[in-house]
C-alpha cells in the first residue's frame, strides 16, 4: 500500500502540473505537463489530463507510486 504524503499550500487553487514540479516528482514543468497530458496522473481517483486543473485543499493526487494529499497552511 502506498503512503500518503501531505503537501501544504499557502494559496489555492494551484495548477496540477506545478504541484508535480515543486514536489520533485518530475524534473521540469514540461515533464509535468507531459505526464498529465498522457493520463499518468490521477486526481481524487480519476485520471486527469488537464495540466492546468485547479487543485485545492482536500484533493488527493496519485502519480508514479506516490499519493499526495493537499492541505491548506494553517488548517
Amino acid at each position: 500500500m502506498r503512503t500518503m504524503r501531505e503537501v501544504v499550500v499557502t494559496m489555492e487553487p494551484v495548477e496540477l502540473y506545478k504541484i508535480l514540479k515543486f514536489e520533485g516528482l518530475v524534473g521540469s514543468g514540461g515533464e509535468a505537463k507531459s505526464a498529465v497530458a498522457e493520463g499518468r496522473v490521477k486526481v481524487n481517483g480519476a485520471v486527469e489530463t488537464r495540466k492546468r486543473r485547479q487543485i485545492v485543499a482536500g484533493d488527493v493526487l496519485s502519480f508514479a507510486g506516490e499519493q499526495l494529499r493537499i492541505v491548506r497552511a494553517g488548517g
